[in-house]
């Protein structure tokens, strides 16, 4: 005789918390997360179902794979894990526990998730972001973005906090990590979200003003 898991029915999905980078398409029409550890190949979107990562057709999660998507039960935890410098430019994610699962000590193990909010942490130059700017580096047909102040930003692919919550859709509210929430209001835009794209535009426009003055010093070539 097999020994069962036991199970639960919650009547709320269970509450979870993880980090990961926020990603942007390379046609830019659409923005998701990518994991830090074993599905980071694969990004997800704010609504999203696991699928196993070897490439086996059983349904994520299955008792004998270690695939599905992973989350530990307290925020602080989570937290924890942006110490470490290969971590440090991901977001802090607040998730649904969707579908089935599998409870550990620490988290769960499981099918389908909601990404309900992203807290993105301060630019490295330690100002509070003002955007999701391109990080350098990336997936295939997916670009890794970074926070970055306005400052920052010059002339890199970027999304404000704002336009990178309306992008991903579903309801998802990003924040800076000192500051207000800021995600897409059924109203339009707010005071908060109206800065942060007052802010972006004007270090572009710094920035293309930076190159028109070093065009004007070159001056006529003979």
């Amino acid at each position: 005789m097999r020994l069962r898991l036991p199970e639960e029915r919650p009547t709320e999905p269970p509450t979870g918390y993880k980090i990961a980078h926020p990603v942007l398409s390379q046609d830019g029409t659409r923005a998701g997360f990518t994991g830090v550890s074993l599905g980071g190949a694969v990004p997800y979107g704010v609504l999203d179902e696991a699928r196993c990562v070897y490439g086996l057709r059983h349904r994520a999660p299955h008792r004998r794979c270690d695939c599905g998507f992973h989350c530990v039960h307290d925020s602080a935890t989570a937290e924890a894990m942006l110490c470490t410098a290969e971590h440090r430019a991901a977001v802090l994610l607040e998730v649904s526990v969707l579908g089935a699962y599998i409870r550990f000590e620490q988290g769960f193990r499981y099918a389908r998730q909601r990404v309900r909010s992203a807290t993105v942490g301060p630019c490295a130059c330690g100002a509070v972001a003002a955007a999701l700017a391109d990080a350098g580096w990336g997936r295939p047909g997916w670009r890794a973005l970074a926070a970055a102040c306005a400052g920052c930003v010059r002339g890199r692919t970027s999304l404000s906090l704002a336009g990178f919550a309306r992008l991903a859709g579903d309801g998802l509210r990003v924040r800076a990590g000192s500051g207000p929430v800021v995600g897409d209001l059924p109203a339009g835009l707010g005071v908060s979200e109206l800065v942060a794209e007052a802010a972006l535009l004007q270090a572009r426009l710094d920035w293309f003003q930076t190159q028109l003055a070093r065009l004007d010093e070159g001056g006529p070539q003979g």
